[in-house]
């Protein structure tokens, strides 16, 4: 579906508007279908969506978040730079799915934020021997195991950087979450990578041209870390820290979330080492652990050729659709088939709740779905 200018400004324009803030501005756009109708029907918005007050539709008459908006635009439009609107086919799918999603993403870059198969690592910036060995060792491994994982981060320095620098020598496509607008790279000691990533990867942040790298935009930045990915690995960690923040944001958006253990004593383990012991995380020892738990091992994606739809009179259509996926692709996890059937996840979750009451489908280990043969 394309999206059109009008739709991207008045998306972008959202955004700027005072007092809506992620959740409010999701909610709009899921109860009202658009950001145009949104600006459109404000005086509306009362009526139609209970629990938006007078206040919200007075916000919106707001014509200098246009201007704002449209001189944004143009400079995405003049660097080449996607703006991925809630609702475009390009927006990152499992994201969207979380409470808090941003309204707009800019991306620059030709990875698919809808690949099958997608990890975040994070960890500590002050990564040690230990933590850079495991980044590079990890990603080779599972670039072994699955060659078409993309894999996120955030730039920063220590097992982010490590993480990406991994998938670009494995040849895996990688995307960095940035924390500040496109117009710029932090640290720029990165610059070369980032460069690098736009030919195997990409930038995405949902941050206008102009903002900069202030401390709060790194704790939003890290939902949008955790909420692109099918599981959350944190590589190092102190006792405090970013990458535990993004592994509490996984947690809360019911995603996998895996650590590596160290050595007790050591200071960058300490917040893996808890991780494991709060049951806040799995954990992590190979890439191989990691492909089993998310149910990628390939002993569980042989299409099954002797499944009939015929078979299932019985389904409905949606049902049908889910059905047929799963003996195209073969065994699949729930967020796989959530970006195959482009469904929200509590639909997808019913749906397959109902085809394994009438004995369609089976669950794995790790949450795998299977159709009966």
């Amino acid at each position: 579906m394309s999206i059109s200018e009008e739709e991207q400004i008045n998306a972008i324009a959202l955004t700027l508007v005072p007092g809506i803030g992620h959740i409010g501005a999701k909610r709009l756009m899921e109860g009202v279908g658009s950001a145009t109708d949104i600006f459109g029907r404000r005086k509306e918005l009362p009526t139609l969506l209970p629990g938006v007050s007078p206040r919200v539709a007075e916000a919106l008459d707001c014509p200098q978040v246009h201007a704002r908006a449209e001189q944004e635009y143009a400079f995405a439009q003049k660097n080449r730079i996607r703006c991925l609107t809630f609702f475009d086919e390009a927006y990152p799918s499992r994201l969207r799915e979380c409470e808090d999603a941003p309204t707009v993403l800019f991306f620059k870059g030709n990875a698919n934020l809808n690949a099958r198969r997608i990890v975040s690592m994070v960890g500590t910036r002050h990564a040690t021997e230990y933590g850079t060995h495991l980044c590079t060792a990890f990603v080779h491994e599972l670039q072994a195991l699955c060659p078409d994982v993309l894999v996120v981060s955030g730039l920063a320095y220590g097992i982010d950087i490590h993480a990406h620098r991994a998938a670009l020598a494995n040849h895996l496509p990688t995307v960095g979450v940035l924390a500040h607008g496109l117009d710029r790279i932090y640290p720029y000691a990165h610059r070369q990578t980032a460069v690098d990533m736009l030919e195997q990867g990409g930038l995405l942040t949902e941050f206008l041209s102009g903002t900069t790298p202030d401390r709060h935009n790194f704790v939003s930045r890290n939902r949008i870390v955790a909420g692109t990915a099918d599981a959350t690995i944190v590589v190092e960690s102190a006792e405090k820290g970013g990458s535990l923040i993004t592994a509490e944001i996984a947690e809360s958006y019911h995603r996998d979330c895996f650590a590596f253990p160290g050595r007790t004593g050591d200071e960058y383990s300490r917040g893996c080492n808890r991780l494991i012991r709060d049951n806040k995380a799995a954990l992590l020892l190979s890439a191989e652990d990691l492909v089993e738990a998310l149910g990628w091992s390939t002993t569980h994606t042989a299409p099954k050729k002797s499944v009939q739809r015929s078979l299932f009179p019985d389904l409905t259509d949606e049902e049908r659709q889910v059905v047929g996926i799963l003996e195209r692709q073969g065994d699949l996890q729930i967020n796989t088939l959530v970006v195959e059937a482009n469904m929200p996840v509590h639909k997808m979750t019913s749906l397959l709740f109902d085809l394994e009451m009438k004995g369609v489908i089976r669950v794995l280990a790790g949450g795998v779905y299977q159709l009966m043969g």
